[in-house]
């Protein structure tokens, strides 16, 4: 099996931004300015300035004089961002989740270059045409509220009890990249489209409604206003730090194994970025040495990189959660060609 460690919207932090970002997008930035923009998913950046992203960016500040200038949301959405901004460029990097990176290139936002220590990088976590790499691996999951609910419901069917009704919720599909990974497994473990979109109709019952950011669930789970939502081994390992009532588990069809697939932390360089240099130096980085052997220490996930083999106690505790747990791989090219058909099979089968 091979091992990764994805995972995922703050709107707040994209407002918070706003103002700054001008200062610092398109032409009228100076090309040897110390600054990067990062457009990101939510999951890496933690909730107290703890997370891997938190202490990547600073000591990435240190080391060059560069500021990294953030912004997060869901996948979907931040490549939403970066297209309304293709005449007047803004973000140099954008790390989004499967098929939100992928969508990032094949409609051109994204320029060619391999960062140093790519090498390394499984196959299957970076693209061939060398537009996007991984830089923190990962895993879809679900979670549920260990408190008020000790075990874990174990099958899809189990959550279409009554007793989950507006007690449950995951993502919205094309918007956040968890959202679209709900998905991705339902399809997976039904057997197709048409068995996935008939679970998910009655599962609607249960659903409290759309959420444009996973990583608000967990806070509603953690305090029982929700039991069950979605979300990715990654982000839900580091929030349980500060969220004792988290407890990470992976749905199984009834009769059948429990199942994850990859959720990695994708990252690219922003086709005409304003600070382009500054861009490769913080993608070189994220995949360089120090960073990658905190990627499990300090922000619960998986090394992108083959040849740093964490044993941490993060580590150890994250290759145990997964134990059992039958992996597949989607075919995101597929994904990628098909996606807005599936989430409008999804919008219709739910009324969302």
């Amino acid at each position: 099996m091979r091992m990764y460690a994805k995972p995922v919207a703050a709107v707040t932090g994209a407002l918070a931004l706003a103002a700054s970002l001008t200062a610092c997008g398109g032409s009228s930035a100076a090309s040897d300015e110390k600054v990067v923009t990062v457009y990101s998913a939510d999951g890496l950046k933690g909730e107290k300035g703890d997370g891997w992203y938190d202490k990547v960016f600073a000591d990435f500040e240190k080391e060059t004089g560069i500021k990294v200038k953030y912004v997060e949301g869901g996948s979907g959405e931040m490549v939403q961002r970066a297209l309304r901004e293709k005449s007047n460029t803004q973000a140099d990097v954008i790390v989004t989740l499967p098929p939100f990176i992928q969508q990032a290139g094949s409609k051109g936002l994204l320029q060619k270059y391999t960062p140093k220590g790519a090498d390394q990088v499984d196959g299957a976590d970076k693209a061939a045409d060398g537009s996007w790499t991984s830089v923190v691996n990962n895993y879809f999951g679900f979670i549920h509220n260990k408190k008020e609910l000790p075990e874990a419901p174990g099958t899809w069917e189990a959550l279409l009890d009554g007793k989950f009704r507006n007690k449950l919720q995951y993502s919205t599909p094309g918007v956040a990249g968890d959202g679209t990974a709900v998905l991705i497994k339902a399809m997976h473990d039904f057997g197709g489209q048409a068995p996935a979109m008939e679970y998910l109709k009655k599962l609607q019952a249960n659903n409290v409604g759309p959420s444009s950011s996973t990583s608000k669930l967990a806070p509603k789970v953690d305090k029982g206003e929700l039991l069950v939502a979605n979300g990715d081994v990654q982000m839900n390992f580091a929030q349980a730090k500060s969220m004792p009532n988290l407890a990470i588990w992976f749905p199984a069809k009834e009769g059948g194994k429990p199942t994850t697939f990859a959720l990695p932390y994708a990252a690219g360089l922003v086709d005409r970025a304003p600070h382009t240099e500054n861009g490769k130096k913080l993608l070189d980085f994220m995949l360089g040495e120090g960073a990658q052997r905190e990627v499990s220490a300090v922000g619960g996930g998986f090394p992108a990189r083959k040849d740093i083999k964490a044993t941490d106690a993060n580590a150890i505790e994250l290759a145990k959660l997964i134990e059992g747990v039958e992996i597949f791989e989607p075919d995101w090219a597929d994904i990628d060609t098909n996606l807005s058909s599936y989430v409008d099979a999804w919008k219709s089968a739910t009324g969302s």
